[in-house]
């Protein structure tokens, strides 16, 4: 099965487009962990069309906030309908079982006892101040600690988080996580 897991930066903050919709916001940037190949890399925005034949042979993308944020953000640039690919948010399996959303940095924290190299608005910052490979490589971070979270949690059926000084632990029933779907995409290779 080929899993990629994946990770945005975007040029701009909500506040700057007057909305809270993902699809309103740039992309700086999107890096990717490809399972094929065992390799990390990242596309700018004019390098996309690079990333959609990756993409298009995934069985399976993977992200963090992902549903609601990275994919309809990701989706404006794709000439077809990402949506159409077996799709796993890390933070909705949370909300589903624990019942609330959590940090990224808590959840790298309580079960791989790493830290984030960054946050969110550092990068936006960083991108304004012409610091791309900085950007470049807080998202691989990103992409590193969340791949190591799903690698986790399909290996412990749990993820553990921080909180108060104490360890809880978050069971993760992962036995579909990877049953194979079909799925149909409006291709962006030339016929």
């Amino acid at each position: 099965m080929r899993k990629i897991v994946f990770d945005i930066e975007t040029k701009n903050f909500f506040h700057d487009v007057g909305s809270s919709d993902p699809r309103d916001l740039d992309i700086a940037l999107v890096a990717i962990h490809d399972s094929e190949t065992d390799t990390y890399s990242s596309y700018l925005e004019d390098e996309l069309n690079r990333l959609w034949p990756i993409l298009e042979r995934a069985d399976m993308i993977i992200g963090f906030t992902s549903e609601h944020f990275d994919l309809p953000l990701l989706n404006k640039y794709y000439p077809g309908d990402l949506s159409k690919i077996k799709h796993l948010d890390i933070l909705k399996e949370i909300k589903t079982s624990y019942g609330r959303r959590m940090k990224l940095d808590q959840l790298a924290e309580g079960t791989l006892g790493k830290n984030k190299s960054g946050h969110g608005s550092d990068a936006t910052k960083w991108w304004h101040d012409g610091e791309i490979d900085r950007v470049r490589e807080y998202c691989i971070d990103d992409v590193r600690l969340t791949k190591e979270l799903y690698d986790y949690a399909r290996a412990n059926q749990k993820l553990i988080f921080k909180e108060g000084g104490q360890l809880k632990e978050i069971p993760l029933n992962t036995s579909e996580w990877e049953t194979p779907t079909e799925h149909k995409l409006t291709f962006s290779l030339p016929f």
